[in-house]
């Protein structure tokens, strides 16, 4: 009966009665006679037909590894080294009883019994282990082709093709990556700020939805109105990042794609938009999002202007530091200029 479960085999409890009532049943009908074992003045001492026990035994041994690695096979992990152990020991008790009359064998069959238990409960939550991490790698792929095809889809409004949003990410994880290098705001920087910065990236203009077509695509300089008109993006951008994402990730997924969508207008020296925060304020993920945009627009064609070169790019930045940029994420930019360099003239 201690095998009763043990495996979590479907009808397992049935295979278990079984063995238990042909076991009680031969004793039922050979006790009485003296065939497989009897008491006497000398103490136990076998019968004749004591071979019915051995078989019985075997016959059981024989089952439990059959079973096991019938489950081993239920599962993608398989432990070879826990079920030769089970052998090892059952063997270790059938062994000395039907050869050397040295009765351990259902102290044997209980050890292997609790081994079976935890092998199979062993199996059951590496299965589910794995199967929540591919479940989870799965939805995470699934945000981010929604996240990239939406931003992508929103940015083409104003005649951008979407290969804005793919660069400021791939620009936004460099400086990450080299600020995470140098140690700068490290108690913030770290591998899953870097993830969730470069999957949340493209986030950073979906406010756009809500300014219409006629601004987006004006090829000239826009007038005090549609400027105004402009700057919702920014300051919708976080609800239109909630209206969107919400219920499809989580709380962390949503402040950060919020704060990026709301805050990478804001200036360090607080001048800027929507609610002119100012340093530390302004969240770290927008600061970097910040420095991505500007330098993206520079050196890139747009409907109102042409790209300007790299190394001008560049000097213009410079001036903004400590009053648009935040200027230690700015000089990690600056230091590592070459490596923008090469991307430019990739793209």
């Amino acid at each position: 009966m201690l095998f009763c479960g043990a495996l979590g085999l479907k009808n397992q409890w049935k295979v278990a009665i079984g063995f238990f009532a042909v076991s009680l049943l031969t004793e039922i009908i050979c006790a009485p006679f003296g065939w497989i074992f009897s008491f006497g003045a000398d103490g136990y001492s076998r019968g004749d037909a004591f071979i019915i026990y051995e078989i019985f035994y075997f016959v059981s041994l024989g089952y439990l590894i059959v079973s096991l690695i019938f489950v081993g096979r239920l599962f993608r992990h398989r432990d070879k080294t826990t079920i030769i152990m089970i052998f090892v020991v059952l063997v270790a008790g059938i062994i000395p009883m039907t050869f050397f009359k040295l009765h351990v064998a259902y102290v044997s069959i209980a050890i292997a019994s609790c081994f079976c238990y935890i092998y199979y409960n062993d199996l059951v939550q590496q299965d589910t282990k794995t199967e929540l991490v591919t479940n989870q790698e799965k939805i995470t792929s699934m945000q981010e082709h929604i996240i990239s095809g939406l931003a992508s889809l929103i940015e083409s409004r104003d005649t951008e093709t979407g290969e804005h949003v793919m660069r400021t990410s791939n620009i936004v994880k460099i400086i990450a990556e080299d600020s995470l290098a140098v140690g700068l705001y490290a108690q913030y920087i770290d591998e899953h700020f870097i993830s969730l910065l470069y999957t949340l990236a493209p986030m950073h203009d979906v406010g756009k939805i809500v300014v219409s077509d006629q601004i987006l695509r004006k090829p000239g300089k826009l007038t005090k109105e549609e400027y105004e008109e402009m700057k919702r993006h920014a300051s919708e951008g976080g609800n239109v990042v909630r209206k969107i994402l919400s219920g499809i990730t989580d709380e962390e997924y949503l402040s950060f794609a919020s704060d990026i969508a709301t805050y990478h207008h804001e200036w360090w020296n607080g001048s800027g938009y929507p609610k002119g925060l100012k340093e530390e304020e302004i969240p770290l993920c927008a600061r970097i999002m910040a420095i991505a945009d500007v330098f993206d627009a520079l050196v890139s064609k747009r409907c109102y202007k042409e790209p300007i070169p790299f190394d001008e790019a560049i000097e213009l930045m410079k001036k903004e530091s400590g009053t648009h940029f935040d200027p230690r994420l700015l000089e990690v930019f600056i230091n590592n200029k070459e490596k923008f360099r090469e991307y430019c003239e990739i793209k």
